[in-house]
């Protein structure tokens, strides 16, 4: 079993700063893909980052040069620094990964959700 879990949410004012961290654990052999999706309320979840095994980093248009993905490997464990944060960056903010158990089958894992409200 494997699982996600997620810290750092909270209420921040604009143009205030927030790191999101996403640690795993359980039956990792491999873990492929790592990244942060939000979902705010009557929206649809959308991409915010990832970050592939090799480093390589990929962010929505909205966040770019606001949000910097980074991982920790030794740690099993994703962040998300968040600045200038924006009142249309509130939603809740799930982590997902792209993980490989011992029977070396990828398959998606989410974690539970960190709310982050931007007030303005």
């Amino acid at each position: 079993q494997v699982q996600l879990v997620e810290s750092g949410g909270g209420l921040v004012q604009a143009g205030g700063s927030l790191r999101l961290s996403c640690a795993t654990s359980g039956n990792i052999f491999s873990i492929n893909t790592r990244a942060w999706y939000r979902q705010a309320p009557g929206k649809q979840r959308e991409l915010v980052a990832h970050i592939i095994s090799g480093g390589s980093t990929n962010y929505a248009d909205s966040v770019k040069g606001r949000f910097t993905i980074s991982r920790d490997n030794a740690k099993n464990t994703v962040y998300l620094q968040m600045s200038s944060l924006k009142p249309e960056d509130t939603a809740v903010y799930y982590c997902n990964a792209h993980i490989a158990g011992y029977s070396r089958v990828y398959s998606d894992y989410w974690g539970q959700g960190t709310q982050v409200t931007v007030s303005s």
